[in-house]
């Protein structure tokens, strides 16, 4: 069920792919041809220069050791090689949903990629694990943010913390910590905070601020990390985004948004190869139940 609705999101993705790999093996070439042509359709595909380069470096050393060299089994080591780019994290990737420990999850990205959805839909994920949760809403300076997270609290029946519009959203995350560690009854507290704020703050330094003010409230034997909503048809853009909201918040994982739009899913192989940040999410659909944990071999296989 899975397969198919990640099949379905990635279908103009594929469809771009496969168009281009048809020309290049359409006409008889030699594999350094080959291979360059590859790489040049990698990064067309915003996988990225660095990540597409050493993919195909890799190919190259794995194709002198094989005597096959035709289109199916240059695809079956070009599969090999990207689903080993986006498993190089998969050890230090942490199933959060599984922790029999409490835990804070602050959750990042700009505005329009889907971040308040993408709550509703980690809620559900949490709650259904068995998990209580707590939601903040610190997103004060968007009109309606506060609102429609609400909506989504009441969607999964559970308990939130509010500021008012315009007010400090640091304020809103120190009241949902003190709340989560005071009461004793939340296992998960997750936190949606502002992709763009008012033109006399800075939106990386109120992320810092509120990071700093969940160290200081949250003990140490709390697990604490940092998603950030990526919408997948900003192409190399996201790469960019990714690495300024780690700068200051400590990005700890990926949930990918809006796969469906965009013939450019590759962003996700140089975000993985160069930040070292994990995908943990994928969103498959517009439901509250249309959120998978991250495969990566299965990602692959959808788009090649």
């Amino acid at each position: 069920m899975f397969f198919n609705k990640l099949k379905e999101n990635l279908k103009k993705t594929k469809e771009s792919l496969d168009i281009k790999m048809s020309n290049i093996f359409s006409n008889k070439k030699d594999i350094e041809e080959v291979i360059d042509e590859i790489e040049e359709t990698l990064i067309l595909s915003d996988v990225g220069f660095e990540t597409s380069t050493k993919i195909c470096n890799n190919l190259r050393k794995d194709l002198k050791k094989q005597l096959e060299k035709d289109e199916k089994a240059i695809k079956t080591l070009l599969r090999k090689e990207m689903t080993d780019i986006l498993m190089a994290e998969e050890i230090d990737k942490v199933d959060s949903i599984e922790l029999n420990q409490k835990q804070v999850i602050l959750v990042v990205g700009v505005n329009g990629v889907g971040k308040t959805t993408s709550i509703g839909k980690l809620t559900k994920l949490y709650t259904k694990a068995g998990k209580k949760v707590l939601l903040a809403a610190a997103d004060t300076f968007r009109a309606g943010a506060i609102e429609q997270l609400e909506v989504w609290a009441q969607r999964n029946n559970v308990d939130i913390v509010t500021g008012k519009e315009m007010q400090d959203p640091a304020s809103v995350i120190f009241d949902a910590t003190k709340k989560f560690s005071e009461s004793g009854t939340y296992d998960v507290l997750i936190c949606d905070t502002a992709g763009r704020l008012h033109n006399k703050k800075n939106l990386m330094d109120e992320l810092e601020k509120m990071k700093k003010i969940i160290d200081k409230n949250i003990g140490e034997d709390i697990h604490k990390e940092t998603i950030m909503v990526l919408d997948a048809t900003t192409g190399q853009n996201g790469a960019i985004q990714a690495k300024l909201f780690t700068e200051k918040t400590d990005v700890s994982g990926i949930f990918l948004t809006k796969l469906d739009s965009t013939a450019k899913g590759g962003v996700v192989f140089s975000i993985v190869d160069e930040l070292k940040i994990p995908v943990k999410y994928i969103g498959v659909g517009e439901q509250i139940d249309d959120i998978e944990k991250f495969d990566a071999k299965a990602f692959v296989e959808a788009i090649i």
